[in-house]
């Protein structure tokens, strides 16, 4: 009878902390916390899969295409040229390379600066977050990538 109440006991402080099963993150202090730059450069590679990308014939199923995104990921932390993997693999077309402007700063279509809203979420989520030189990846999510995997590698 013990062993219940203090079990019971553990569970209501558990839920009564508000994580409810799920791991709870800790929040950084702002100075922890890396500001995100005003405006990036990056440079994609696409891997989507039947039917991800309107207009795109892609016949590979969805879980060939998280696979060939892990590879190519796997070649670009490797050192492999990104240029060449974008040549390569790319389902979007070469050179892939976007200039995104972060929230609350101008974008202008003209320049090709883009507003980071306007791209899907992960784009800008990913890409954001990155060093000059440092190559992310977004995964395929119905709401925030719709398309499939992009491979995101910061150049400015």
């Amino acid at each position: 009878m013990k062993t219940v109440v203090i079990v019971i006991f553990t569970a209501a402080l558990f839920c009564l902390s508000g994580c409810q099963g799920k791991e709870q993150t800790v929040n950084k202090s702002n100075s922890d916390e890396k500001k995100e730059p005003n405006f990036v450069t990056v440079q994609h590679i696409l891997v989507g899969f039947k039917g991800s990308i309107p207009g795109k014939p892609i016949t590979r199923t969805k879980a060939e295409a998280q696979e060939r995104a892990e590879e190519i990921l796997a070649k670009a932390k490797a050192g492999e040229d990104f240029d060449a993997l974008v040549k390569e693999y790319t389902d979007d077309s070469h050179p892939g390379i976007y200039k995104l402007a972060n929230h609350g700063m101008p974008a202008n279509p003209q320049e090709k600066v883009y507003a980071r809203g306007g791209m899907v979420p992960a784009f800008g989520d990913v890409g954001f977050k990155l060093d000059v030189g440092e190559i992310g990846l977004a995964a395929y999510d119905l709401t925030t990538s719709p398309y499939g995997w992009h491979l995101i590698k910061r150049i400015d």
